[in-house]
């Protein structure tokens, strides 16, 4: 098979020439365009979390030989979380070569996070099974850079920081509660508030729960702490 030239050079925005570039295409295959000669990428995508992981662990291990288990597993959880893929993700472009179908591409698929995060983990598996760990592991500490060693501000988010501020206080710990949901299914719209014991709260609003309870969180200790 040979690479059309936008793939070619996705390759190097990538850091990996494919030895079996068909690896690379199936990675880059989104659901709503596969069939049965052409498979998608969910099955790469749970093979690429997991050598995230991998990789992950062990840097974070490597970087901080005194950290312990309490304070590693907030860091790691901040560098292979979805969002985090999917910034490296739009860092090199996946979403100018995604394979989507009409209905994806017409609804923005190439600038959805989850479709970028999943085709981001797809990817590192291609370039696994192409080359080996070694490789994949060049490629994701090149791509993820120096978010291994300024991962600490990430990982302690919003929502820790205001669970410890409630607690440090007496009080139990916030609660998330959906306000509303907008937006057609595939671009939802989410309304959360953040509420203490005492009765405070704030509101945010994001494209995925996650976010708006993040953002919530965080106007709730701006609010608390001003």
């Amino acid at each position: 098979m040979k690479l059309s030239a936008d793939m070619k050079a996705f390759e190097k925005r990538l850091g990996h020439r494919f030895s079996n570039p068909e690896l690379l295409v199936r990675a880059l295959t989104h659901g709503s365009v596969s069939s049965s000669t052409r498979p998608d990428n969910q099955r790469l995508e749970f093979l690429g979390d997991r050598v995230l992981g991998l990789v992950m662990a062990t840097a974070l291990l490597e970087a901080d030989q005194k950290a312990t288990e309490g304070q590693l597993a907030p860091r790691f959880n901040a560098l292979v979380r979805k969002e985090t893929c999917a910034d490296v993700a739009r860092q090199i472009d996946i979403g100018a070569v995604l394979k989507l179908g009409r209905s994806e591409m017409l609804s923005g698929g190439r600038r959805k996070q989850a479709l970028l995060g999943d085709a981001m983990e797809a990817v590192i598996a291609a370039v696994y099974r192409d080359a080996g760990f070694e490789a994949a592991q060049k490629v994701i500490l090149s791509l993820w850079g120096d978010r291994i060693h300024t991962v600490e501000a990430d990982a302690r988010d919003a929502k820790t920081s205001l669970q410890e501020w409630a607690q440090a206080r007496g009080q139990k710990p916030p609660a998330y509660v959906e306000i509303s949901r907008s937006g057609p299914d595939h671009a939802p719209v989410f309304t959360i508030a953040a509420r203490l014991q005492d009765g405070s709260e704030a509101q945010a609003t994001a494209g995925s729960k996650r976010q708006a309870e993040q953002a919530a969180a965080q106007a709730l200790l701006d609010r608390l702490t001003s």
